[in-house]
Protein backbone atom coordinates (compact mmCIF):
# COMPACT_ATOMS: atom_id res chain seq x y z
CA UNK A 1 0.00 0.00 0.00
CA UNK A 2 1.22 3.10 -1.09
CA UNK A 3 1.75 6.45 1.14
CA UNK A 4 0.60 10.21 0.44
CA UNK A 5 -2.31 9.72 0.05
CA UNK A 6 -2.37 9.87 -3.24
CA UNK A 7 0.98 8.79 -4.40
CA UNK A 8 -0.38 6.13 -6.75
CA UNK A 9 2.67 3.54 -7.90
CA UNK A 10 5.44 4.72 -5.10
CA UNK A 11 5.23 1.54 -3.80
CA UNK A 12 5.86 -0.64 -7.62
CA UNK A 13 9.46 -1.44 -6.58
CA UNK A 14 8.51 -3.24 -4.06
CA UNK A 15 6.29 -5.14 -5.74
CA UNK A 16 8.61 -6.27 -8.22
CA UNK A 17 11.09 -7.88 -6.31
CA UNK A 18 8.50 -9.53 -3.38
CA UNK A 19 6.99 -10.87 -7.30
CA UNK A 20 10.33 -13.25 -6.98
CA UNK A 21 8.76 -14.91 -4.54
CA UNK A 22 5.41 -15.09 -5.32
CA UNK A 23 1.83 -13.30 -5.78
CA UNK A 24 1.65 -9.61 -5.17
CA UNK A 25 -1.11 -7.15 -5.23
CA UNK A 26 -0.09 -3.41 -5.60
CA UNK A 27 -3.70 -1.50 -4.71
CA UNK A 28 -3.39 1.87 -6.36
CA UNK A 29 -5.84 3.79 -3.79
CA UNK A 30 -8.36 6.36 -5.35
CA UNK A 31 -11.13 6.95 -3.03
CA UNK A 32 -11.71 10.39 -1.64
CA UNK A 33 -12.60 9.39 1.86
CA UNK A 34 -10.47 7.38 4.70
CA UNK A 35 -13.57 4.99 4.74
CA UNK A 36 -13.82 4.79 1.22
CA UNK A 37 -10.05 3.85 0.72
CA UNK A 38 -10.60 1.07 3.95
CA UNK A 39 -13.57 -0.68 2.07
CA UNK A 40 -11.60 0.10 -1.88
CA UNK A 41 -8.78 -2.26 -0.42
CA UNK A 42 -10.74 -4.64 1.36
CA UNK A 43 -12.54 -5.01 -1.67
CA UNK A 44 -9.74 -5.44 -3.48
CA UNK A 45 -8.04 -8.40 -1.13
CA UNK A 46 -11.35 -10.12 -1.32
CA UNK A 47 -11.42 -10.50 -5.53
CA UNK A 48 -7.78 -10.56 -6.50
CA UNK A 49 -6.35 -12.23 -3.70
CA UNK A 50 -7.18 -15.34 -1.31
CA UNK A 51 -7.18 -13.42 2.41
CA UNK A 52 -5.87 -13.76 4.97
CA UNK A 53 -2.98 -12.38 3.25
CA UNK A 54 0.23 -9.91 4.49
CA UNK A 55 0.15 -6.44 3.63
CA UNK A 56 3.02 -4.10 3.73
CA UNK A 57 2.38 -0.67 3.48
CA UNK A 58 4.85 2.42 3.26
CA UNK A 59 3.73 5.67 5.55
CA UNK A 60 0.24 6.45 5.23
CA UNK A 61 -0.03 2.69 3.50
CA UNK A 62 1.05 1.50 6.54
CA UNK A 63 -1.93 2.93 8.43
CA UNK A 64 -4.15 2.31 5.58
CA UNK A 65 -2.73 -1.13 6.70
CA UNK A 66 -3.13 -0.98 10.14
CA UNK A 67 -7.31 0.27 9.64
CA UNK A 68 -8.48 -1.91 7.32
CA UNK A 69 -6.80 -5.00 9.36
CA UNK A 70 -8.53 -3.67 12.43
CA UNK A 71 -12.03 -3.46 10.30
CA UNK A 72 -11.81 -6.76 8.67
CA UNK A 73 -9.44 -9.17 10.73
CA UNK A 74 -10.43 -12.04 8.57
CA UNK A 75 -8.63 -10.53 5.49
CA UNK A 76 -5.44 -9.84 7.22
CA UNK A 77 -2.73 -12.05 8.78
CA UNK A 78 0.41 -9.97 9.02
CA UNK A 79 1.26 -6.16 8.93
CA UNK A 80 4.40 -5.11 7.89
CA UNK A 81 4.78 -0.83 8.52
CA UNK A 82 7.04 0.21 6.32
CA UNK A 83 7.87 3.92 7.42
CA UNK A 84 5.13 4.56 8.99
CA UNK A 85 3.27 8.10 10.52
CA UNK A 86 3.96 7.90 14.19
CA UNK A 87 0.66 6.81 16.08
CA UNK A 88 -0.04 10.04 18.58
CA UNK A 89 0.09 13.73 18.06
CA UNK A 90 2.80 14.37 19.97
CA UNK A 91 5.74 12.17 18.30
CA UNK A 92 4.82 14.43 15.05
CA UNK A 93 4.99 17.88 16.87
CA UNK A 94 8.86 18.15 15.04
CA UNK A 95 8.72 15.93 12.23
CA UNK A 96 8.12 19.03 9.34
CA UNK A 97 11.11 20.91 11.25
CA UNK A 98 13.15 18.36 10.57
CA UNK A 99 12.62 18.22 6.86
CA UNK A 100 13.02 21.56 6.70
CA UNK A 101 16.35 21.87 8.31
CA UNK A 102 17.71 18.74 5.90
CA UNK A 103 17.16 21.43 3.31
CA UNK A 104 19.21 23.93 1.65
CA UNK A 105 17.85 27.51 2.57
CA UNK A 106 16.31 28.01 -1.72
CA UNK A 107 14.33 24.60 -1.50
CA UNK A 108 13.74 25.38 2.49
CA UNK A 109 11.48 28.49 1.51
CA UNK A 110 10.23 26.89 -1.26
CA UNK A 111 8.45 24.12 1.16
CA UNK A 112 7.67 26.90 3.11
CA UNK A 113 5.32 28.06 0.63
CA UNK A 114 3.92 24.59 -0.37
CA UNK A 115 3.11 23.87 3.08
CA UNK A 116 0.80 27.06 3.85
CA UNK A 117 -1.53 25.89 0.66
CA UNK A 118 -1.04 21.92 1.00
CA UNK A 119 -4.34 21.13 0.66
CA UNK A 120 -5.32 23.49 -2.25
CA UNK A 121 -2.20 22.06 -4.22
CA UNK A 122 -2.81 20.68 -7.87
CA UNK A 123 -1.01 17.37 -9.03
CA UNK A 124 2.23 19.73 -9.63
CA UNK A 125 2.60 21.27 -6.81
CA UNK A 126 2.35 18.26 -4.53
CA UNK A 127 4.62 16.34 -6.85
CA UNK A 128 7.01 19.16 -6.35
CA UNK A 129 6.24 18.96 -2.49
CA UNK A 130 7.15 15.46 -2.41
CA UNK A 131 10.30 15.56 -4.08
CA UNK A 132 11.67 18.29 -1.64
CA UNK A 133 10.52 16.03 0.94
CA UNK A 134 12.29 12.73 -0.73
CA UNK A 135 15.70 14.77 -0.26
CA UNK A 136 15.21 15.16 3.44
CA UNK A 137 13.93 12.41 3.96
CA UNK A 138 16.79 10.42 1.92
CA UNK A 139 20.60 9.49 4.40
CA UNK A 140 22.05 7.92 1.37
CA UNK A 141 19.81 8.02 -2.06
CA UNK A 142 20.33 6.06 -5.27
CA UNK A 143 21.13 8.46 -8.07
CA UNK A 144 18.26 9.60 -10.27
CA UNK A 145 17.77 7.38 -13.03
CA UNK A 146 18.54 4.04 -11.21
CA UNK A 147 16.28 1.67 -12.67
CA UNK A 148 16.83 -0.45 -10.05
CA UNK A 149 15.30 1.22 -7.62
CA UNK A 150 12.78 3.62 -8.99
CA UNK A 151 15.50 6.32 -6.79
CA UNK A 152 12.71 9.19 -8.17
CA UNK A 153 9.80 9.48 -6.27
CA UNK A 154 6.55 9.28 -8.63
CA UNK A 155 5.17 11.98 -10.41
CA UNK A 156 1.61 11.30 -10.11
CA UNK A 157 0.89 12.91 -7.09
CA UNK A 158 -3.30 13.26 -6.58
CA UNK A 159 -3.62 16.08 -5.39
CA UNK A 160 -7.17 15.88 -4.95
CA UNK A 161 -7.03 12.24 -3.39
CA UNK A 162 -3.93 14.17 -0.69
CA UNK A 163 -6.94 16.85 -0.05
CA UNK A 164 -9.83 14.85 0.55
CA UNK A 165 -8.02 12.01 2.58
CA UNK A 166 -5.15 13.92 4.57
CA UNK A 167 -7.37 15.73 6.85
CA UNK A 168 -9.71 12.73 7.62
CA UNK A 169 -6.34 10.74 8.91
CA UNK A 170 -4.70 13.24 10.59
CA UNK A 171 -7.76 14.15 12.69
CA UNK A 172 -7.90 10.36 13.40
CA UNK A 173 -4.44 10.66 14.89
CA UNK A 174 -5.34 14.03 16.66
CA UNK A 175 -8.35 12.16 18.64
CA UNK A 176 -6.45 8.91 19.74
CA UNK A 177 -9.23 7.17 17.24
CA UNK A 178 -6.09 6.00 15.07
CA UNK A 179 -4.60 4.32 18.09
CA UNK A 180 -7.50 2.79 19.43
CA UNK A 181 -8.06 0.62 16.45
CA UNK A 182 -4.40 -0.29 15.72
CA UNK A 183 -4.56 -1.61 19.74
CA UNK A 184 -7.14 -4.03 18.63
CA UNK A 185 -4.83 -5.62 15.80
CA UNK A 186 -4.30 -9.31 16.36
CA UNK A 187 -2.00 -10.30 14.00
CA UNK A 188 1.96 -10.13 13.99
CA UNK A 189 3.07 -6.31 13.18
CA UNK A 190 6.76 -5.64 12.20
CA UNK A 191 7.70 -2.19 12.18
CA UNK A 192 10.63 -1.52 9.93
CA UNK A 193 12.07 1.77 9.71
CA UNK A 194 14.93 4.15 8.96
CA UNK A 195 17.02 5.44 11.43
CA UNK A 196 16.78 9.03 9.62
CA UNK A 197 13.47 8.75 8.76
CA UNK A 198 12.07 12.20 9.80
CA UNK A 199 9.26 9.69 11.60
CA UNK A 200 10.47 9.13 14.42
CA UNK A 201 10.71 5.22 15.26
CA UNK A 202 9.11 5.90 19.03
CA UNK A 203 6.15 7.19 17.28
CA UNK A 204 5.32 3.93 16.19
CA UNK A 205 7.16 1.33 18.34
CA UNK A 206 5.87 2.86 21.63
CA UNK A 207 2.02 3.72 20.99
CA UNK A 208 2.08 -0.26 19.82
CA UNK A 209 4.04 -1.39 22.47
CA UNK A 210 1.48 -3.25 23.93
CA UNK A 211 0.34 -5.58 20.69
CA UNK A 212 1.48 -9.20 20.94
CA UNK A 213 2.67 -9.77 17.92
CA UNK A 214 4.93 -6.49 17.80
CA UNK A 215 8.59 -6.87 16.90
CA UNK A 216 10.38 -3.37 15.57
CA UNK A 217 13.75 -3.69 13.54
CA UNK A 218 15.13 -0.16 12.97
CA UNK A 219 17.65 -0.01 9.80
CA UNK A 220 20.58 1.62 9.87
CA UNK A 221 22.10 4.20 7.18
CA UNK A 222 18.09 4.47 6.52
CA UNK A 223 15.76 7.55 5.72
CA UNK A 224 11.93 7.24 5.45
CA UNK A 225 12.11 5.03 1.63
CA UNK A 226 14.61 2.34 2.38
CA UNK A 227 14.17 0.80 -1.12
CA UNK A 228 15.70 4.04 -2.51
CA UNK A 229 18.56 4.08 0.00
CA UNK A 230 22.10 2.91 -1.41
CA UNK A 231 23.06 1.36 1.70
CA UNK A 232 19.70 0.15 3.04
CA UNK A 233 18.58 -1.40 -0.16
CA UNK A 234 19.51 -4.41 0.85
CA UNK A 235 19.13 -5.02 4.22
CA UNK A 236 15.52 -3.70 4.09
CA UNK A 237 14.57 -6.69 1.03
CA UNK A 238 16.13 -9.23 3.49
CA UNK A 239 14.71 -7.93 6.62
CA UNK A 240 11.16 -7.44 4.21
CA UNK A 241 11.78 -11.64 3.24
CA UNK A 242 12.19 -12.12 6.88
CA UNK A 243 9.00 -9.97 8.13
CA UNK A 244 6.91 -12.15 5.44
CA UNK A 245 8.47 -15.48 6.70
CA UNK A 246 10.59 -16.15 3.61
CA UNK A 247 14.14 -15.57 4.60
CA UNK A 248 15.17 -18.88 3.43
CA UNK A 249 15.35 -17.67 0.04
CA UNK A 250 18.13 -16.09 -1.46
CA UNK A 251 17.24 -11.63 -1.93
CA UNK A 252 17.56 -10.67 -5.71
CA UNK A 253 16.90 -6.90 -5.40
Amino acid sequence: MHGGPGAAGEMAPVARVLSRRGGVLEPLQTALSVEGQIAELADCLRRAASPPVACVGHSWGAWLAVLTAARHPDLVNRLVLVGSGPFEERYAAGMTQTRLDRLPAGERLEAHGLLARAEALDDAGLARLGALFARADAYDPLPPGDENADAMPPTNAQAAIFAAVWPEAAALRRSGELLRRARSLRCPVIVLHGDHDPHPVAGVREPLSGLPGLRCLVLPRCGHTPWRERQAREPFFRALAAALGADDAPVKV
